[in-house]
């Protein structure tokens, strides 16, 4: 995953509606009118949501005749989830060692395991 596409998808994630979107899409398909149902806006707005999930690859327009249902496409998250492996091992490190310390600490060794 490049930097630009990283940043493409951490994007779309940012907004809460696209979230909403991407949490209907996990249950299957749906058409926009789907899709805009439970949001208070105009459909141009939903289709300017879909179009930034669309641009990160996070969701997929299908073609049923008329029909246009649109799709999530996991892949993109799938990559957040490995670029963010690296740091879950960091930050576990630091809770391992964040707990030892508040086990002293109440312990009532003050300076941890420092001795």
């Amino acid at each position: 995953m490049t930097t630009d596409s990283l940043s493409l998808t951490l994007a779309a994630l940012a907004d809460p509606t696209r979230r909403a979107i991407l949490a209907r899409l996990s249950r299957g398909e749906a058409s926009v009118t789907e899709l805009a149902e439970p949001f208070a806006m105009s459909f141009p707005a939903v289709s300017k949501h879909l179009k930034v999930l669309e641009r990160a690859g996070l969701v997929a327009r299908g073609r049923d005749a008329q029909f246009r249902p649109r799709r999530l496409q996991p892949e993109p998250l799938r990559e957040i989830d490995a670029w963010l492996e690296s740091y879950r091992a960091l930050w576990d490190g630091r809770f391992d060692r964040l707990g030892t310390y508040l086990q002293a600490l109440q312990a009532g060794d003050p300076g941890g395991d420092r001795n």
